[in-house]
């Protein structure tokens, strides 16, 4: 079964990463298996120019696993990596939490502050908002919640989500 995955959407520095590493120290408290993806615009190179694993994608791998006794690093080529891949990736996880992805059809959790650089939230009236996350007065059709109510945050993707009381 593919865990479910939840989008916590925003605009720059609305404080998504704060907020999702939050949200995953919580979850995890409580005995979750937390998987996240992070979308950049950026290109990353993870293999270091001479390494052998470097070297294998040089020769023509398109996927190389790198391997130590804590840890596995995926480097796939991949030029349209979608929702259903990212889910057979983190199979093994109870949910993943995906910090950007806003122009996927993903459940949203929208982080929108006051003080912020912009002066609206992008989805307040899109039917992919399940929360907003904000220090602000509005009240949207969804449930919201402070910039520091993890707690309560973590219950309502629970129960949502993780199919637990």
């Amino acid at each position: 079964m593919k865990p479910p995955i939840i989008s916590i959407a925003g605009k720059s520095n609305a404080g998504k990463t704060t907020f999702v590493v939050k949200l995953i120290t919580e979850l995890t408290q409580r005995g979750y298996r937390i998987g996240s993806v992070k979308h950049t615009h950026h290109d990353i190179d993870l293999d270091q120019k001479g390494k052998d694993s470097w070297r294998h994608k040089q020769a023509g791998a398109k996927t190389t696993l790198l391997v130590t006794d804590q840890h596995i690093a995926m480097v796939k080529d991949d030029p349209r990596p979608d929702i259903e891949k990212m889910q057979s990736y983190l199979s093994d996880m109870d949910l993943i939490l995906a910090e950007g992805f806003k122009r996927q059809p993903l459940p949203k959790i929208e982080i929108f502050r006051m003080d912020g650089p912009h002066d609206h939230p992008l989805f307040l009236d899109h039917p992919d908002l399940i929360a907003l996350v904000t220090d602000t007065t509005l009240a949207p059709s969804v449930p919201v919640f402070g910039l520091n109510d993890i707690g309560s945050m973590a219950t309502f993707v629970q129960k949502r989500y993780l199919n637990h009381p």
